[in-house]
């Protein structure tokens, strides 16, 4: 075991680390005590960086009819495309298609980055005019209209399914 006491690191806060050497725990946890602020031990699951990286688009990229990049602009699901897509997953490219390729959840299952799913009616398996990302608590990020772009917004309506394809 190596015991390290270093005497104020970042934040003025005086840091004991224990932990046994070689390891990479043991590297971690020296690096954060020396380079607070600079490093962080826990990763980012795929849903919360999905859910962070929409939020980079609100009030910067246009909404346009068909659009699937910042650039000329994002429809509802070119914008949900691009974002998974960015981050290592490909998925269909019209809401409805997304739809069927996603596993339906309850909304209490459901965690921010996950898809919400706007259906005409009431029937949870009828066509899908709207796709969103989840972001928590009745709230979503989405392609909006040529006025709003991207927005956050509480989800408006009742008829919606939520999906996954990471849980």
């Amino acid at each position: 075991m190596h015991s390290l006491k270093p005497g104020k690191p970042k934040g003025g806060r005086t840091v004991a680390v224990r932990h046994k050497v070689g390891t990479i725990a043991g590297t971690m946890a020296v690096s954060l005590a020396f380079f607070s602020g600079t490093a962080n031990a826990h990763t980012l699951s795929f849903n919360q960086r999905a859910a962070a990286y929409v939020e980079s688009f609100i009030g910067r990229a246009p909404y346009t009819y068909g659009g699937s990049s910042p650039s000329s602009g994002f429809d509802c699901s070119g914008l949900t495309q691009y974002v998974y897509g960015h981050l290592g997953k490909s998925i269909p490219r019209t809401a409805e298609d997304q739809f069927l390729r996603f596993r339906r959840e309850s909304k209490r299952a459901a965690w921010g980055g996950d898809l919400v799913f706007f259906h005409v009616d009431s029937d949870p398996n009828s066509y899908v005019y709207h796709v969103a990302i989840y972001e928590g608590d009745n709230h979503i990020v989405s392609a909006t209209d040529p006025a709003q772009g991207i927005a956050w917004q509480s989800i408006w309506d009742s008829d919606v399914t939520f999906g996954t394809i990471t849980h």
